[in-house]
């Protein structure tokens, strides 16, 4: 992921090609789009689910109603799928900064974008089999 942003220097061409990569993020359907996947703190509607593939590994989607908010969503999905969930629950690794999208970014939603880092966690650490 980060050679592909590696050589777009300009703010809006990354932050375009971030809702365009996100774009082809698997969805969350519209029935899925309850409160038990709503991203608190997001002030888009912004929803992520999860689950545990049967490797054990987590599988995130997500969807929003705005464009640019579910690019971002989709990337963070992309980063944290198919990692084990405790791992997951346990990263404070902020990727969209370390690929300079969040720089330009109102503070609102960046922070609409740590609750929904939060929120990953959470449903990683919800599905951690617990021994």
């Amino acid at each position: 992921m980060a050679d592909d942003f590696a050589a777009i220097d300009d703010p809006q061409e990354r932050l375009s090609f971030a809702v365009d990569r996100g774009r082809a993020h698997a969805s969350l359907p519209a029935d899925a789009h309850t409160d038990a996947h709503l991203v608190p703190g997001c002030v888009s509607q912004a929803w992520i689910a999860g689950e545990l593939t049967p490797e054990g590994l987590t599988r995130f989607r997500c969807d929003a109603a705005s464009p640019l908010v579910k690019g971002l969503l989709g990337l963070l999905c992309e980063f944290f799928s198919e990692a084990p969930a405790a791992e997951v629950a346990l990263c404070e690794l902020d990727p969209l900064a370390t690929l300079r999208l969040t720089r330009d970014l109102t503070p609102t939603r960046q922070n609409g974008l740590a609750h929904a880092r939060a929120r990953i966690r959470e449903i990683a650490a919800r599905l951690h089999p617990q021994p």
